[in-house]
């Protein structure tokens, strides 16, 4: 089945890269980097709302982000406890269901305690559903969905289609993502939903997350909205659909 291919994005997926480099360019601690890219993910949730977006995927800490050091690892941990306790309460009032995908077995109880009453409370929200990507990588993901779908189907060891896996994927809750968007000047996908990026189009901006703003999101959107998404068909296969 073809998606439908709409204006805007019905899924939007992003890297948030660069926060380290802002904050030294302005001689600043890195943490102050990632401090100002909360206001930048505040800021691309409420674009995604008024521009009709359903679903907002970011990808804020990978599971190769360990290696980093530790002092900034603890960092993070940190600033995502934070955000945990003081944004829900705001996204559930504008109708934003969160979810949190990766392993999340690594982090600490209280963490996890925080990621699941999150999505308790903002379960039944339906304005966008905003997952964010925490100790996640690609390859792990279809690493889990294939032991998921032995287990439950031992028959599938001879072999199985990639539809069989579909629903054993973290994400799928969700439809695939229509757009990626990667800040900070890089221009690979980082082992980020390599299942799911399958057919998605790709939009990269030197701009750095923090500097990322609603004129940032309309400018990748109005790029996507200049492609042709044909799925494999022909232009006229694409045409004659319309």
């Amino acid at each position: 089945m073809v998606p439908e291919a709409r204006s805007v994005p019905r899924h939007i997926a992003i890297i948030m890269d660069g926060n380290g480099r802002w904050a030294k360019q302005r001689l600043l601690p890195r943490v102050a980097g990632h401090r100002k890219g909360v206001e930048a993910v505040r800021a691309t949730i409420r674009a995604c709302i008024e521009r009709g977006v359903e679903y907002l995927t970011l990808f804020a800490f990978s599971s190769e982000n360990w290696r980093r050091p530790a002092d900034e690892v603890s960092i993070l941990m940190q600033l995502f406890m934070r955000a945990l306790e003081q944004e829900v309460a705001k996204l559930h009032d504008n109708g934003v269901r969160f979810k949190v995908i990766g392993d999340t077995s690594r982090f600490e109880p209280k963490i996890r305690e925080l990621i699941a009453g999150a999505e308790a409370q903002t379960a039944m929200n339906a304005t966008l559903t905003l997952t964010i990507a925490a100790n996640y990588g690609g390859r792990w993901d279809i690493a889990q969905a294939a032991g998921k779908l032995l287990a439950a189907h031992p028959d599938a060891a001879r072999g199985f289609t990639p539809e069989a896996l579909d629903p054993y994927l973290s994400m799928a809750y969700a439809p695939e993502p229509d757009l990626f968007i990667r800040t900070g000047g890089e221009q690979r996908v980082s082992n980020f939903l390599l299942w799911q990026l399958a057919y998605t189009e790709l939009y990269f901006t030197d701009l750095l997350w923090p500097d990322f703003d609603a004129d940032a999101l309309g400018a990748a959107i109005l790029s996507y909205q200049q492609r042709e998404r044909r799925f494999g068909r022909t232009s006229e296969q694409v045409e004659a659909a319309r």
